[in-house]
């Protein structure tokens, strides 16, 4: 990591799961793939509803200042709340909740 930012940059990391994300099955799922209607993934079970949409907009590629400004908090408030989903979620680092964010389909690839 660089001055807390990851170092895939976000968009290079977004374009790669929107190349692949679609080949992996989802975690937990039943025969066929596919999570019983409205089941919440365990590992997104801690996180509070804030939390969830920064993970998504993260998983969507999004900077610390594009979070800060769209959400009107402090960027230590974002980062804050990013290390504590890392730390809810055991995610290592930022592009690990990429990952996470499009395996639990908060984001899915772009058509």
């Amino acid at each position: 990591m660089a001055s807390g930012d990851a170092v895939v940059a976000p968009g290079l990391t977004r374009r790669l799961l929107d190349a692949y994300a679609d080949r992996l099955p989802t975690p937990g799922a039943g025969p066929g793939g596919n999570r019983a209607e409205g089941a919440l993934d365990p590992r997104l079970e801690a996180l509070t509803e804030r939390e969830r949409e920064i993970l998504t907009v993260i998983g969507k590629g999004w900077s610390n200042a594009e979070i800060s400004a769209r959400f009107r908090l402090a960027e230590s408030t974002v980062k804050t709340h990013i290390s504590r989903i890392l730390a809810k979620t055991g995610a290592r680092d930022r592009v690990q909740a990429v990952i996470l964010a499009y395996d639990t389909r908060l984001v899915r690839p772009a058509p």
